[in-house]
């Protein structure tokens, strides 16, 4: 009798490492949906990935095939935030669960870029060229409209609903420009800071901010599964190796530890912080126990 056939299933960074190999076949949806499998071990993606088709599927049936773009926008807007009811969580914005979409689609409730994600998907699904801006301090969404010859943008606050302005937008770089002035983005023309952002700049700032939350509560069982996906996602920054090194030093992972360590300190042999590192290494090298051979 032949053998039975076993499959491993995927472990949830496994899962996520397959979703982000490509950047040609990055999803940007699924993948954020799975960062909440650290969290909720059992999670559904596909499940979470069909709730959103049917709300999509029910804003489908009442558009008309001959809409114009702007209109289909202005009904976008009136179905996502006044019939559905999403806007920003701002009685709890620091809530972990703001990040997790699934969590978001029930509650109606979380930050910009959640919130942005779920709604460039129900705008793709109806026609609409949308996309997430990794504005500085707020992500946004824009709507690229063909009005005859010309192009026109609609620029959206996913967090409040409104629609913003060039005025509008200007005001809220304000801030930024006056922090940049020393570092040639202070000049920049507005449009330098809405082009689309790249699905594993946004993955990785939907992490990122995960990162801050568990960092700043000193939650290092769940920094250190945010820190993995981020080493998975942006191999090439190497200050998340050194970021996840610090997190296993206080999580009493020392192998992993050293080894992101000596990763950082290759590639950054004059950073600020080699001393303290250097130091840090040398304990961890010191007290790790002895190999057997």
């Amino acid at each position: 009798m032949p053998g039975t056939l076993h499959f491993e299933t995927p472990t949830a960074l496994e899962y996520f490492t397959s979703l982000v190999a490509e950047d040609a076949s990055f999803s940007v949806l699924e993948a954020a949906v799975s960062i909440a499998q650290d969290e909720y071990p059992g999670l559904d993606t596909q499940a979470v990935l069909s709730d959103i088709d049917a709300l999509a599927d029910r804003l489908k049936r009442r558009i008309p095939a001959d809409l114009a773009a702007l209109q289909k926008v202005r009904l976008l807007n009136q179905y996502f935030f006044q019939e559905l009811g999403f806007g920003g969580n701002v009685n709890n914005y620091y809530d972990p669960c703001n990040s997790y979409v699934h969590e978001v689609l029930l509650r109606r409730r979380g930050i910009p870029i959640t919130l942005a994600t779920i709604y460039v998907e129900l705008a793709l699904q109806i026609g609409l060229n949308a996309n997430g801006v990794s504005f500085p301090g707020h992500f946004l969404v824009k709507v690229s409209l063909a009005q005859g010859a010309q192009i026109g943008d609609v620029v959206i606050d996913p967090f409040t609903g409104q629609s913003l302005s060039g005025d509008d937008l200007e005001d809220r770089l304000t801030p930024y420009r006056r922090s940049q002035a020393l570092m040639g983005e202070s000049n920049a023309p507005l449009s330098f800071f809405l082009q689309p952002a790249p699905a594993r700049e946004t993955l990785a700032r939907m992490l990122r901010n995960l990162k801050e939350i568990h960092r700043t509560s000193e939650d290092w069982s769940r920094l250190l599964p945010v820190l993995d996906r981020l080493v998975v996602l942006l191999p090439h920054a190497i200050e998340e190796r050194r970021d996840r090194a610090l997190a296993c030093m206080e999580f009493d992972r020392p192998t992993q530890a050293i080894a992101d360590l000596e990763a950082y300190l290759k590639h950054r042999p004059d950073a600020d912080d080699r001393f303290f590192l250097v130091e840090q290494l040398a304990h961890l090298r010191r007290d790790l126990p002895p190999r057997l051979y």
